[in-house]
């Protein structure tokens, strides 16, 4: 809930062209509170609330399950980056530092396993990782920086992203007839700035894709 298209590279395009910038853990509570269930929201209990709005940075949660679900979202997107990035030849998996996948694992599900056995054992009361674990842990995310998010593919790749999501938002912005009634409602209420960040930060990567074309793609001629 909240994470545009195209993941951290949207919501870095979205933070640029949204007044005020956007996060994806503030428009996560957004989603809930006003979004859903056809813009009524879903009346989630505060501690839910806290949860989602403390899932990924600032201030932990403040109850034990808001907690889990932080460490959750930081194992789940180092270790499907890395997938990702092996995929897509990135990375090549033997120059992982040998001192993270002794401690952690070889593979993604051995990584995973490591992390939630660590959490299981060391954690009294407020929910934490083992020291050892922890620290293998911050060497791969530094590995991981130092070498796949700064891959110079990748980067050309942000950079038609923030073109998609651009020209979007200022097409959408002078033509707001563009949006779906629920939107519309909200542009009127907050302004069109707004909705339009409402509506694209709800899109699938498909779906952002799709609409570009259709806007700003000539359509092929068919001679009959």
């Amino acid at each position: 809930l909240g994470h545009t298209p195209f993941g951290h590279a949207g919501e870095r395009a979205l933070n640029k062209l949204c007044p005020g910038g956007f996060k994806h853990y503030q428009q996560s509570v957004r989603v809930v509170d006003k979004l859903e269930k056809n813009f009524q929201g879903l009346n989630l209990t505060w501690e839910v609330r806290n949860g989602i709005i403390c899932h990924t940075k600032g201030k932990w949660a403040d109850t034990q399950e808001g907690q889990a679900v932080r460490y959750a979202d930081r194992i789940a997107y180092m270790n499907h980056d890395i997938e990702d990035a092996v995929r897509a030849g990135v990375l090549d998996p033997r120059t992982i530092p040998r001192e993270c996948t002794e401690i952690l694992g070889q593979t993604k599900s051995a990584r995973i396993t490591t992390m939630i056995q660590s959490i299981l054992a060391h954690s009294r009361g407020d929910v934490q990782v083992g020291p050892v674990e922890q620290g293998a842990f911050l060497m791969l995310r530094d590995f991981m920086y130092a070498t796949v998010y700064v891959d110079k593919d990748a980067k050309r790749e942000e950079q038609k992203v923030e073109k998609v999501i651009a020209e979007l938002y200022e097409r959408m912005l002078e033509d707001p007839g563009l949006l779906p009634d629920g939107f519309l409602q909200i542009a009127y209420q907050e302004g069109a700035d707004r909705a339009v960040t409402d509506y694209i930060s709800g899109m699938s990567d498909e779906f952002a894709i799709r609409m570009f074309e259709d806007l700003f793609v000539p359509k092929k001629w068919h001679v009959l």
